[in-house]
Formats: C-alpha cells, structure tokens, sequence
C-alpha cells in the first residue's frame, strides 16, 4: 500500500490528521509508526481540535521533517535554517494547494479534489480532512525526495 492510501486507512482507523499523515510517512525518517503516533496526539483539529491553529495534516508533516532534516544540536545554526527553510515550502506547497493552512479557514473554504492533488483523485477521496491528509503526504513524498536528491527547493 502506498504511503497516501496508508494515511487515507489511518485516518478511517480512528487516528487525527497529524497522526495518520506521520504514521505513513515514518518511514521516511527512519521511524515507525508506533513511535510517531503519541507525539501528535494533540497536533489534530487544528491544534486540539480547536480549528483555531495549522491544519494537523501539516503538522504531522512538519515532525516527519524535523526527523527527516534534524535540528538537533545545540548552535547547529545551519541545521536550523535548514529545517526552518523545508518547513516553510512544505508549507508554502500546502498553501498553493487549498489556499490556506489554518485548520478553520480550511473547514470554512472546503477546497475539494482538483489537478492539484492527483492522489487524492486516484484513491477516489472525497471527505475534506482524507483531503488535507493525502495531499499532504503527496507533498511531503516529494519535498523529502527532491531535498534527499539535492534539489533543494
């Protein structure tokens, strides 16, 4: 199964956003996804399911980064530019996407399936939060990709 349908099936599971988009990217960092599953607990419904912070589908992106591209040694200075700079076109790809990375502006504009998010068209996803998670996946697969192969964005 591939990692947008495995987002889509954690997400029908029962698992928030976040959660069902680092489970099925865990991989990617070396991880798996029992270990990433606790860390986002909090992280759906726009932080608590408040709506009133980043869609989860994004956060859960941002930790499969931050595993991915580390910022974890005191003063590493460049690793935190690194990581700061895959985070914000992580983000700025989301955004050209739907429009928005607010999970309550998302809910409000309800942006639905379109050329724009190809795996969500294949799996035949319709619901909008299936949405933001395999579009989500879809995009972090290539940024992670296109930075591993040196094409920093």
């Amino acid at each position: 199964m591939d990692r947008c349908a495995m987002a889509y099936q954690y997400h029908k599971e029962g698992w928030n956003c976040a959660q069902s988009v680092a489970a099925a990217c865990a991989g990617l960092a070396g991880r798996t996804p029992e270990e990433v599953l606790p860390l986002l607990g909090g992280f759906g419904g726009g932080l608590g399911g408040s709506h009133e912070e980043v869609c989860g589908a994004v956060s859960g992106g941002a930790l499969i980064l931050s595993l991915c591209f580390p910022f974890d040694k005191q003063g590493d200075q460049e690793a935190k530019r690194n990581i700061y700079r895959v985070t914000k076109e992580y983000r700025r790809r989301f955004f050209e996407v739907f429009g928005h990375t607010r999970c309550g502006d998302l809910l409000r504009a309800k942006p639905g399936v379109t050329d724009k998010n190809p795996a969500s068209q294949r799996l035949g996803v319709t619901a909008h939060c299936d949405n933001m998670i395999v579009t989500a996946v879809e995009l972090l697969e290539a940024l992670i990709q296109e930075e591993r192969e040196g094409g920093a964005a």
